[in-house]
C-alpha cells in the first residue's frame, strides 16, 4: 500500500483511512454530508495525490496524443486544459484524463490512480513516433481546493489574480511561497475552485499555508467519499463505474470529447457507431420515492423487464433525493421516461432527468 506525502497528516486529523487504487487514502473526516456541504457552500481540500501524471514532450508529442486520445488536442494553447479519453481497440475506454498544454511541444496528462500502469503501457505501445515520455506520478502531489469561497480564500497565497483564470485553464506561478506551482481552474465537484500540482517535498508546506489562509472562510479537509457524492450530483463519470473497457464514449454521452476530424485509436469503428446509433445510453435518474440506488442494481421497465443497470448511485446531500447514473436501452433513455430500480426485489419508481442533478 502506497502513502501520499500527507498520509501522516490525515491520520493525525482522525481521518478514516482505507485502501483506494493501491493507496492509503482519507475516505472521510467528520462525515460525508457535512464535508459535502462544506464544498458546496464554503471551501474544502482534497488530497488527490494518488492521481497519475505523465509528461509527453518533443516534436512528436502532439502526434502521440492525437493518436491515443479522442478529443482534438491540436486546439489547445499554452495554459489551457482539455478533458479527453483513451479509446481502446474494442469500442471501450482505457481511461479518461485531462491534458494540459504546458509549453509548445510539452503536455501533462493527468490520469486515474487505478489506471497509472495500464495507461502508461497503453500510451507507450502506441509511441512509434519517438515522443519523450516521463512518468511523474510518484514525484508529484495534487491538492483539490474546491468550493465557492476557494478564490477568495486562496488569493493571499499567490501574486496572480485567481479570479481571472477561466475554467479549464491554468497558470504556473508562485503559490504559498513556492515557485512554479501549477494552479489549475479544474475540479471534480461542480462548485468551482482549483487543483494545485506540486512536488511531494512541497505539499506539506502548501497544505499548512492553505489551511492558514482559509481559516476565516471555514476551510476543512475533505475525504474521497464526499468527492464521490459531489461528482455524482454533477453527473460526472467515474472510471470503473460509469465508463470502463467495454463502454464506448458515445454510449457514455462523451460524444463531445470524441472528435472525428482526425484519426485516433478505433476512430473508424466509433464513427460507424455514431452513424448507426448506439443501442444503450448512460442516463441520469432521480428516485421518485425515498430510496437509495446502488452500483449494479438492475433497472427495469413497467413490466419488470430488465432494461439496464445502475453504475453509480447515492442519496444526494444537496437535493435530498436518491440519484444515480446507469445504462439503459435507447428506447428508455429519453428525459422524463419512467423507469424502476430493483432494490431487494422491489421495483422502486424513478425518472430519467437531465444532469446535473445539483443546480447552483
Amino acid at each position: 500500500m502506497k502513502n501520499t506525502a500527507l498520509t501522516h497528516i490525515h491520520e493525525s486529523l482522525g481521518a478514516k483511512m482505507l485502501p483506494f487504487a493501491g493507496y492509503n487514502m482519507p475516505i472521510l473526516y467528520e462525515g460525508v454530508n457535512a464535508e459535502h456541504e462544506t464544498v458546496r457552500n464554503a471551501v474544502g481540500v482534497f488530497d488527490v495525490s494518488h492521481m497519475g501524471e505523465f509528461l509527453i514532450s518533443g516534436v512528436n508529442a502532439l502526434d502521440l496524443i492525437q493518436k491515443v486520445c479522442s478529443n482534438d488536442a491540436s486546439t489547445l494553447t499554452v495554459g489551457k486544459a482539455q478533458y479527453s479519453c483513451l479509446p481502446n481497440n474494442d469500442g471501450g475506454i482505457v481511461d479518461d484524463l485531462i491534458i494540459y498544454k504546458m509549453k509548445e511541444e510539452e503536455y501533462l496528462l493527468v490520469v486515474n490512480a487505478s489506471n497509472i500502469d495500464k495507461d502508461w503501457n497503453w500510451i507507450s505501445s502506441h509511441n512509434n513516433m519517438g515522443a519523450n515520455m516521463k512518468n511523474l506520478s510518484d514525484d508529484y502531489s495534487l491538492l483539490a481546493i474546491q468550493g465557492p469561497k476557494a478564490v477568495e480564500a486562496m488569493q493571499s497565497l499567490t501574486s496572480i489574480n485567481l479570479s481571472t483564470i477561466p475554467y479549464y485553464h491554468f497558470e504556473v506561478a508562485d503559490f504559498a511561497g513556492i515557485e512554479n506551482v501549477i494552479i489549475s481552474a479544474t475540479g471534480y465537484t461542480g462548485s468551482g475552485g482549483f487543483e494545485i500540482y506540486c512536488k511531494n517535498n512541497q505539499v506539506e508546506h502548501i497544505w499548512h499555508k492553505v489551511f492558514e489562509a482559509g481559516a476565516s472562510f471555514g476551510i476543512k479537509p475533505i475525504g474521497l467519499a464526499a468527492r464521490d457524492t459531489l461528482r455524482l450530483e454533477m453527473g460526472f463519470c467515474l472510471y470503473g463505474n460509469d465508463i470502463n473497457d467495454s463502454t464506448s464514449p458515445l454510449e457514455a454521452g462523451l460524444g463531445w470529447i470524441t472528435k472525428f476530424n482526425k484519426e485516433f485509436t478505433n476512430s473508424q469503428n466509433l464513427k460507424n457507431q455514431k452513424e448507426a446509433g448506439v443501442t444503450k445510453k448512460l442516463i441520469a435518474f432521480e428516485m421518485q420515492e425515498r430510496a437509495v440506488p446502488r452500483h449494479d442494481y438492475e433497472i427495469v421497465d413497467g413490466s419488470g423487464n430488465v432494461i439496464g443497470v445502475v453504475t453509480s448511485g447515492t442519496m444526494s446531500p444537496s437535493i435530498n433525493k436518491g440519484i444515480g447514473l446507469g445504462y439503459v436501452t435507447v428506447a428508455n433513455s429519453a428525459i422524463d421516461s419512467d423507469i424502476f430500480i430493483r432494490i431487494r426485489k422491489n421495483d422502486v419508481p424513478a425518472k430519467v432527468v437531465k444532469a446535473p442533478f445539483y443546480k447552483k
